[in-house]
């Protein structure tokens, strides 16, 4: 790759992060480690939801494929996990990037 295009993937990355703290940071308040846990709390729910209802499925079903309305369920359940989870690991990128601010300790 030639210096040019390396400086120029350098200065949009400095301009992505940039671009990011301006618009996230006004957003969401310094953050502290307790600001987080309920949030983090909320992840933690739905997994064990998730999993617990997985594990209820395959004891009730005797090895045999769940029903219709049990899958339904079980996918409701993972999307549900699976969005909060990708939210909090977007607010640990945003967090690692400096994009949002973090009071310290």
């Amino acid at each position: 790759m030639s210096q040019e295009i390396n400086r120029l993937l350098m200065e949009l990355e400095r301009l992505m992060r940039a671009v990011n703290r301006e618009v996230i940071n006004p957003e969401i308040k310094e953050l502290s480690i307790e600001d987080m846990r309920p949030a983090l709390c909320m992840v933690a729910n739905a997994r064990a939801r998730y999993l617990k209802a997985f594990f209820e499925l395959g004891a009730g079903t005797d090895g045999q494929q769940p029903t219709d309305t049990q899958l339904e369920e079980l996918t409701r359940l993972r999307v549900e996990h699976a969005e909060l989870s990708e939210a909090a690991k977007a607010l640990e990128t945003a967090i690692q990037r400096g994009y949002i601010d973090v009071k310290s300790t």
